[in-house]
Order: structure tokens, then C-alpha cells, then sequence
């Protein structure tokens, strides 16, 4: 079996970045492997209402121009046909539809160095594949596939629909019914904003929102990210973008304040079958919950491997994981969005360079 330099999980912003410059450094034997059925990674998931004009920024892959849109397209439309024009224009090998299952220690090898990879995988119909042997992976498969809700009692007795916002499509949907969304981000209050025009809305926070007045600045930005690398590199658990940088008051939720949409609510305590029980202790009634709370790094597959500490974290060096330097994890932490991702890719290539070249003058 041919022992590959690396193999990228995931062709989102990171994946692809990491491709690029894989590509243009040359000579590295590489595998881009991704489990959707074509360009745009999760951008192919979004729901129809989020617009070029409304998505919360878009940042251009590397080697690219900025993304051209009309302000009305569909998010989930113009930004996977962008990335199938930059995966068109490179020529990236990209596999696809492929899911990786589990990466694990090749329990073979017995050569010197670090030991390589094994990384199972099956295509889209299911299929078994054989096994990739690699030196490092570069794991960017995003959260998108790991929406997260939270626990919380009588939830499978409730009789009407609950759905979580990778299941959002439209606030059509909703009309006429009473909708308890669940979130303080900035998903949430786009879906609280749009369904209160159809229906009737109630906004739920496990902890008061903190807004902004101020607009979002590069320094508040760098402050953000510094934080957020910190608690990585100390190996703690990733936390939500919206506790670092908070909400900014835009025009729209002005307007939102001053009609009372944003008349936000403690967690409900309990689920009934017909409604919610609220932290007063009152009850009320509901058609429909929907889960705006958030998605979890999508890392099962790499649970052989044993990367998290007694913390529940995963520590990092730049792009590598401190305890394991075979493995990267890109567009996590303070790689998490469009512009840490192309970055990320960029760092992960040199340190994956640094390192082949620091084994073969040890070999």
C-alpha cells in the first residue's frame, strides 16, 4: 500500500485552501477526499433565505477574486458555484461522494518515524473502500453534520415539530403557528425575524445576549481570535463565536427591539406534549420548536486516535494537534471561519513540509 504525504477530509473553505497550497508546493502525495455530492461543502445545505446580501461574510479562496452575486441569489446557490469554479480552475483532485468513517494507527508499520495513518472511508452508496496509509491528515469537515441540542426532559413527547436549523429551509414554512426558537446567535435571530412575519414567534437564551453598538472593528476581530486561541492552545472546549465578539445592532433588529420580536426568555426547564414549561414554572403552548443552537466539530472519526484530554478539549499548535502533530484540524478554533480557513490551510502545508523534512535528515 502506497503511503500518501497527507490526505484532507473535507473540501469546505479549509479543505480547499489546504489543496491550494498542497498544489503549489508540489511533489506532495496527497488525497482530497469529501462526502458531499459536489462543490460548496455545507454553503450546498443553507437555507433559501439566506442571501449574498444577508450571509454574514464571505471571504474568497485563495487565488481567487471576490465572490461575484447578485445581492439576491441564494447563499446555497452562488457560493457552491464559486467553489466548483476554483476546484474547476486548479484542477483539485477532489474524491467524491466519499465519507470517512475512522482514522486509526497503521497497526502494520514498524518503521522508523512516527507511525502512519490509516484512514477507512466508503463511498456514497455505502460501499467499503480500501484503506488510505498516510503520514498526516488534515481534517476539515467542519460542524455542519453535527447540529447540537440540548437535553432536556419531555423533548420526544412533544407532538408538534421540532427541527434543528440545518433542518430550516423556509419561514413559509411556518405560518400561521406558534414558534419558540432557541439561540442567541446570529442564525437564531434570522430565523426569529423571518417567522415573525408569518407567524408567531418566542425567543429563547440559556444567557442574556450581549449586543454591540459599536460595529464589528479588525480589533475587536483580533481580540475574538486571540481568544479563541488561547483557550485552544491550553487544550480547553472550543466555545461559540458569538460569546467572543457578541451581537451587533443592525438597523433591522432596531426595528425587531422596537416591535417586541426580541423580547428574549430564559430556557424553558421542560418539554410537554404541547408546548414548553418556562423557568416561571408557567406553561406555553407551542407548534413548533426550532433548535438554533449551534453544531459541534465533526471529529468521530478521529476518536481512535484519542485526541481529547481530561478537559474535554484538544490542544493545538498552530493548525497541529499538540499531542498528535500528524493530525490538523482546519477551521477549527480560531480557524472557524472563511478567513482563519484560508490561513489555516497555508500554515498547515508549511508545518506538514517542516516536519517530512525534520524525518527524513532524522531517516
Amino acid at each position: 500500500m502506497e503511503t500518501l504525504d497527507v490526505v484532507v477530509i473535507g473540501a469546505g473553505q479549509a479543505g480547499l485552501s489546504a489543496a491550494h497550497h498542497l498544489l503549489r508546493r508540489g511533489g506532495l502525495r496527497f488525497a482530497v477526499l469529501d462526502a458531499e455530492d459536489g462543490p460548496g461543502g455545507a454553503w450546498r445545505h443553507r437555507w433559501d433565505s439566506l442571501t449574498m446580501a444577508t450571509v454574514n461574510g464571505i471571504r474568497e479562496l485563495p487565488g481567487m477574486p471576490t465572490v461575484e452575486a447578485d445581492d439576491a441569489e441564494p447563499s446555497n446557490r452562488a457560493v457552491p458555484a464559486y467553489f466548483a469554479d476554483f476546484e474547476q480552475r486548479f484542477a483539485v483532485p477532489i474524491q467524491r461522494p466519499v465519507r470517512v468513517t475512522r482514522v486509526e494507527e497503521d497497526p502494520d508499520s514498524d518503521g522508523p518515524g512516527p507511525r502512519p495513518l490509516l484512514v477507512h472511508c466508503t463511498d456514497g452508496d455505502g460501499t467499503r473502500r480500501a484503506p488510505l496509509r498516510t503520514r498526516a491528515v488534515f481534517n476539515a469537515t467542519g460542524t455542519w453534520t453535527r447540529p447540537f441540542r440540548p437535553a432536556l426532559p419531555g423533548a420526544a413527547d412533544f407532538r408538534g415539530t421540532q427541527l434543528h436549523t440545518a433542518d430550516y429551509v423556509r419561514a413559509e414554512d411556518f405560518t400561521g403557528r406558534r414558534v419558540g426558537v432557541v439561540g442567541g446567535g446570529i442564525s437564531a435571530l434570522g430565523h426569529l425575524l423571518e417567522i415573525a412575519e408569518v407567524g408567531e414567534t418566542f425567543w429563547y437564551t440559556r444567557s442574556a445576549p450581549v449586543f454591540r453598538d459599536s460595529a464589528f472593528t479588525q480589533e475587536l476581530g483580533r481580540e475574538a481570535v486571540a481568544g479563541v486561541q488561547d483557550r485552544v492552545r491550553r487544550g480547553l472546549p472550543v466555545r461559540s463565536v458569538v460569546s467572543a465578539t457578541g451581537l451587533i445592532w443592525t438597523p433591522e433588529l432596531r426595528e425587531a427591539e422596537r416591535r417586541g420580536l426580541l423580547a428574549r426568555r430564559p430556557l424553558f426547564t421542560r418539554i410537554t406534549p404541547h408546548g414548553v414549561v418556562e423557568a416561571d414554572g408557567t406553561e406555553t403552548a407551542l407548534d413548533v420548536i426550532l433548535w438554533a443552537t449551534g453544531f459541534r466539530h465533526e471529529l468521530r472519526h478521529l476518536r481512535p486516535l484519542r485526541l481529547r484530554n481530561q478537559l474535554g478539549g484538544i490542544a493545538l499548535d498552530d493548525t497541529a494537534v499538540a499531542e498528535d502533530p500528524r493530525v490538523h484540524l482546519l477551521g477549527y478554533g480560531p480557524s472557524a471561519s472563511t478567513i482563519g480557513a484560508n490561513r489555516a490551510g497555508r500554515a498547515a502545508v508549511n508545518r506538514l513540509l517542516k516536519d517530512l523534512t525534520r524525518e527524513q535528515v532524522a531517516a
